[in-house]
């Protein structure tokens, strides 16, 4: 379990594939502090250290992994957000996360606001996953608070502190985003679905 809260950006340092899974080589300031077998978030994708190195780390995706996210999509050098799985008793600064995509989105807007930013991304409605204005959605593992909530698209304001600190500054229009909708929202649907 997560909550959104970027620990820091590693970077795409190899790419191996192999049969339906691709190897993924991250350098990252936390390779001393991981250990083989741990989980940790990549761009809200929960995965498991398999190697590590003296400034990197190894995980492999597997086809469901890379079909429902955007880490099939990553390239050599690009920055991925990292959190590490929470201790239990931390305080739960962003929101219950966990790591499971439920599909990608694309960026279709960026507004400098000057000295925020506001986001616009869309997404597959089809799927059956929501946003509620003020509720919570994760983007590449961010914990964020969505506004001008619709039924397939939605809008998040970036302050300056997680412009620089996540990927979020590395977005362009049509950058593919993971998505993971609110985990309580999501069974409050399932569980409402028979009586509307």
């Amino acid at each position: 379990m997560f909550t959104g809260i970027i620990e820091s950006i590693g970077k795409i340092k190899s790419l191996k594939k192999e049969g339906e899974n691709l190897h993924i080589e991250v350098s990252s300031e936390l390779t001393p502090e991981l250990k083989i077998d741990q989980s940790v978030a990549h761009n809200g994708v929960c995965l498991t250290v398999v190697e590590i190195h003296e400034e990197s780390y190894v995980i492999t995706a597997i086809k469901e992994t890379l079909e429902k996210s955007n880490i099939g999509f990553l390239k050599i050098g690009e920055p991925v957000n990292l959190e590490r799985a929470m201790k239990i008793g931390d305080r739960l600064d962003g929101h219950i996360v966990q790591g499971h995509v439920d599909q990608t989105g694309v960026c279709t807007s960026i507004e400098n606001q000057k000295g925020s930013w506001v986001f616009t991304f869309e997404y597959d409605a089809s799927l059956n996953n929501v946003t509620i204005e003020k509720g919570s959605a994760t983007i590449n593992g961010v914990s964020l608070t969505v506004v001008n909530s619709k039924k397939n698209e939605f809008s998040v304001a970036i302050i300056p502190y997680t412009y620089q600190h996540t990927n979020f500054n590395a977005f362009k229009i049509g950058t593919v985003i993971n998505l993971e909708f609110d985990v309580i929202g999501k069974y409050v649907k399932r569980i409402t679905e028979g009586y509307l």
